[in-house]
């Protein structure tokens, strides 16, 4: 897999872009590279007061375009940011994580299953939200 070589100006032009427009996620190819601009799924402030995030992104193998530094889900079933529904998350942008520590919750078939970061870092982008299906393969958050 090539590194992406990231323009920052273009990520910045996009992101501007998302904020001008209200746009949720932006994507852009040229020369078959990728770059899709989100804005965070996870909000603890009113919508207007939401930054973008910037992910840059890659294409896999399958094509599907994949956050790098993803963490994406072992399994097929509903995330859970947080013990409870009105308990605070495991992790929030920003946060510095431990290889090991708990992510999230994947409840499958009744199972609730903690999902541990594959490495330290820091939390860069949240890419779910509480409650929301997720698939196998799917990316859940990112760790620079």
């Amino acid at each position: 897999m090539a590194k992406l070589q990231i323009d920052e100006g273009l990520v910045r032009k996009l992101s501007q872009l998302l904020e001008e427009t209200g746009l949720t996620e932006i994507e852009y190819e040229s020369a078959g590279q990728r770059i899709r601009v989100a804005r965070n799924g996870i909000a603890a402030a009113p919508p207007a007061a939401v930054a973008p995030a910037v992910v840059p992104t890659i294409t896999d193998d399958r094509g599907d375009v994949v956050p790098i530094n993803a963490v994406t889900s072992p399994m097929v079933g509903t995330v859970y940011l947080g013990l409870e529904p009105d308990a605070a998350p495991f992790v929030n942008v920003g946060d510095s994580v431990e290889k090991g520590q708990t992510l999230v919750i994947i409840e499958a078939m009744k199972v609730m299953n903690q999902i541990p970061s594959p490495r330290a870092g820091k939390v860069t982008g949240i890419l779910i939200s509480n409650g929301q299906p997720v698939e196998y393969g799917e990316p859940l958050l990112v760790i620079e």
